[in-house]
This record gives structure tokens, C-alpha cells and sequence, in this order.
């Protein structure tokens, strides 16, 4: 009776030791889950869940690949998330924000006149006695020195855009569109989204039946305005031509007020609106770029640039280095702060289009055109020296990788550049040896970037 009496008392479920140990793994991995969803660690959360987010604009035909090569994102968290504010109060905040002109005032002047080249080609000496515009005083050179060749229609479409501009860029067939996702219902009234395109890039759009041969010049594909480029017209390099609408988007686009600039490499995840609200505006900076998940220091990206061929004129890019070391630039140290690196990873540039970061963006386009198209080679060196200092939010790489899928360039040699190189480069230091003379003019920079004393 006592053995029966104390069956009884026990429950049911509680005599079978298999179920007893999926009861307790079940609710363990519940309160997990739980916690990993409110879990302030996580790179980025939305205020509210029930914000409207829009379905897909697009579908491509299967034989496009649109998602094809994506690059596996690892990391899961961050030590600094971003908090994304209610989806409806940023939407009206950058609409009021745009209807004012005040708030990016005062403008920056730009240089007029004819040259052979779009950005006239100025030397070194020439170029950085622009540098300093502390009292905004001075026609700076921002391209434009020859005619952007494209149809007068698209001309006004982008003079049009008084808002947040979204623009990418694939030439020579380099990449694939790829359309944004978690797109809110007002961004499209607010954000206009342009993808500059060269012939042969449109062929390939003609091939895969995304576009009409016979359709008039305006085209659409999903979210994406197409502007044709005469590209012949420009540079014979096609990274050259796509560092164009990469630094000068504030100058193609005269009316916009905000820009994020996005390689096509990429795809965009969250709201345009959220990323620059959140990353800009809420933090009164200029501009933000993530930082570079390896490289903290600018020698380190040369070396990089050198041993993977992304460039593949040696003696040009020793002469660049040496020209920058010759004239003032450092090893990046925690005296630079409030810049915490000197090596952006520039695939994603979101801007308020206000006169330091505009300064900024025609300056390094300068840097571009007199050296290479390798922008993170020049970025610390203008970003040191220009006058007035950009105020500059460098988020963590988690971030980015969180924001943004990337995905591998079509596998293609194109001018100096190794196509399809980029996205590879493994977690690998500079070392002894890599543009190391003894009668270096970056002997010091290298020396400190090591860590050892000069002698």
C-alpha cells in the first residue's frame, strides 16, 4: 500500500526519464532563444516589431544569379549595437530634414571651367593646397570638368532627387543588381535609388531580358532607376569611372540632401532611412563608414593591395606611399582619436551632404584620379589634413555585416584590376619586407607602425 501511495504521488510525466529530459531541453532552448532576441548585444534592433516593411519590388529570371557567391557572414554579435528608432517618426523627421536648406549651410564652392581630363588632372602640389577651406573661401575642384555624359532625362530625374539618394555602380558587366530588402512604405516617396550602368553592363541586362532593347531611355529594374553612362567618354579604367558617382554623388545629385552609397557587391537589408537616421543624423556626424575588419593603418592596406595584385602598377603605388609618408602622414595611434582607424571598408559610405563631408568627397576623388582608384589608400591621408575636420562615425564591422549581404564579384579581368579578388583577403598583418627601404620615406611611418623605435 505505502509503494502504491507513493507512485500516485508522482506525476506521470515525470516516470519516464527520456521525456523528462526533453522537457527540460525544450524549455532551456526557449529561454535561450529568448534571451538571444533581447539580448542588447546583437549589432542592431528595431524599436518596434510591427514596423511595415514592404515584400520584394523584384524577381529575377533564374539565369540572372542574382544570389550567387554570397560571402558567409560568422559573426552573430556586437559591442556596439545600433538602436534603429520607430520607423514612422524617422520617416518624417528626414522628410522635414530635407524640405530645410539651413541645415547644410554653408555650401562648399566648386572650381568651373574645361579640362582634358574630368577632374583636371591637378598635380600633388596643386591638389592639396585645397585642402585647407577653414574659411570656405576658396573654388575647390570637384570634377565635372568635362560633361557627365548621360541623357538629359536622366539629368533631370537626378537633379529631381531633393531627398535620400541610394546609388551603386556596375561597369563592365562587374556585378549583379541586386535589389534592397526591408524597405518601408514611405522610403520610396523620400529615397530615390540609382544604379549608373556602362554599355556593356547593359548588354548583359538586354541578354537576361531585365531590360527591353527597344524600351526608351528610362528604365526600371525593381527599386532601381538604370542611367546608361557613356562611359568612352570619361576614363578608360572602369573602377575609375565608377569612383564618379561613389565620391561625387553630392555634385551629380545637386538637390539630395542625404546619400548612401552602396557597392553593388552588396545588398542592402535594412531600411535606407533607418541607416542614416541611426548612423548620421542621431549622432551629428557627416558621414559614417564601417571600419576595415583587419587593417587599422594605411600601410597595412598598401601592402594588401600589393600582395593580392588589386593593383597591379607597383612603382605607382610605392610613389603614393612615399608621397603621402613625405608629406605628414602617420601610422594611425590613439593620439587620432576621436578616428578610431585609418582603413574604412568603403563598400557602404552613408552622408549628409553638408560642406565637411562634401569637402571630403571631392578631395578624395582628386587623390583618386592623380594616383589610383584604390580609395582607403588615400582616405586617412585627406581625411588628417583637410580643414575643417570631418566628423566621421567608423562603425564596427559586425555592424556592416549585419546591414548588408555581400556577395563576390563576377570572375573577370577588367584594365589594372584583378576582378573577383576583392571579398578574399584573409585575416593576414603586414609584415617585414613589403615597401620596407632603408631609404624609405616611410621608413618612420613603418618603424612606428611596428612598434620600434627610430634609428
Amino acid at each position: 500500500m505505502g509503494k502504491a501511495t507513493a507512485t500516485a504521488k508522482t506525476p506521470l510525466f515525470c516516470q519516464s526519464k527520456l521525456l523528462c529530459f526533453s522537457l527540460l531541453y525544450l524549455f532551456t532552448t526557449l529561454l535561450l532563444a529568448f534571451h538571444h532576441k533581447i539580448s542588447p548585444n546583437k549589432c542592431f534592433f528595431r524599436s518596434s516589431p510591427f514596423d511595415p516593411i514592404q515584400s520584394p519590388l523584384f524577381h529575377y529570371p533564374p539565369s540572372y544569379g542574382e544570389h550567387k557567391h554570397a560571402i558567409p557572414t560568422h559573426r552573430n554579435s556586437c559591442s556596439s549595437p545600433v538602436l534603429f528608432s520607430d520607423y514612422g517618426k524617422v520617416a518624417e523627421e528626414i522628410h522635414n530634414l530635407c524640405k530645410s536648406t539651413s541645415a547644410f549651410l554653408p555650401a562648399l564652392r566648386y572650381l568651373q571651367g574645361k579640362a582634358e581630363t574630368f577632374g583636371g588632372n591637378f598635380s600633388f602640389n596643386e591638389r592639396i593646397s585645397y585642402f585647407n577651406d577653414s574659411n570656405n573661401d576658396s573654388y575647390v575642384p570637384c570634377g565635372f570638368l568635362k560633361e557627365f555624359p548621360v541623357s538629359d532625362s536622366d539629368r533631370i530625374a537626378m537633379e529631381s532627387c531633393n531627398g535620400v539618394v541610394v546609388a551603386s555602380a556596375i561597369f563592365n558587366d562587374h556585378d549583379k543588381i541586386r535589389q534592397p530588402i526591408g524597405l518601408g512604405p514611405k522610403t520610396p516617396e523620400i529615397a530615390c535609388f540609382f544604379m549608373f550602368i556602362d554599355d556593356i553592363t547593359l548588354q548583359g541586362l538586354y541578354y537576361h531580358k531585365l531590360i527591353p532593347q527597344n524600351s526608351p531611355d528610362y528604365n526600371k529594374v525593381g527599386v532601381w532607376r538604370i542611367v546608361k553612362v557613356f562611359s568612352e567618354k570619361l576614363y578608360k579604367n572602369p573602377a575609375m569611372n565608377g569612383v564618379i558617382p561613389k565620391y561625387l554623388v553630392h555634385r551629380l545629385f545637386p538637390n539630395s540632401k542625404f546619400s548612401i552609397w552602396i557597392d553593388a557587391k552588396l545588398q542592402l537589408t535594412v531600411d535606407p532611412l533607418l541607416l542614416i537616421h541611426s548612423l548620421v543624423i542621431s549622432k551629428d556626424d557627416d558621414m559614417a563608414m564601417s571600419k576595415h575588419p583587419y587593417y587599422i593603418h594605411t600601410m597595412e592596406e598598401a601592402m594588401a593591395t600589393a600582395r593580392w595584385r588589386k593593383w597591379s602598377d607597383m612603382d605607382g603605388l610605392t610613389r603614393q606611399m612615399e608621397t603621402y609618408c613625405e608629406n605628414g602622414l602617420q601610422p594611425w595611434t590613439p593620439d587620432k582619436h576621436p578616428y578610431t582607424t585609418d582603413v574604412p571598408d568603403s563598400a557602404l559610405i552613408l552622408r549628409k551632404h553638408g560642406r565637411r563631408s562634401n569637402l571630403f568627397s571631392c578631395l578624395t576623388f582628386n587623390e583618386l584620379e592623380g594616383f589610383n582608384p584604390r580609395d582607403q589608400l588615400g582616405f586617412a591621408f585627406v581625411r588628417d589634413k583637410m580643414n575643417p575636420k570631418l566628423k566621421l562615425n567608423m562603425f564596427e564591422a559586425q555592424v556592416f555585416e549585419q546591414i548588408v549581404v555581400e556577395y563576390r564579384h563576377n570572375l573577370k579581368n577588367f584594365g589594372n584590376i584583378m576582378a573577383g579578388s576583392e571579398g578574399v583577403v584573409g585575416p593576414k598583418r603586414a609584415s617585414h619586407g613589403h615597401l620596407f627601404l632603408n631609404d624609405s620615406r616611410c621608413r618612420n611611418y613603418l618603424l612606428t607602425m611596428w612598434g620600434e623605435s627610430h634609428s
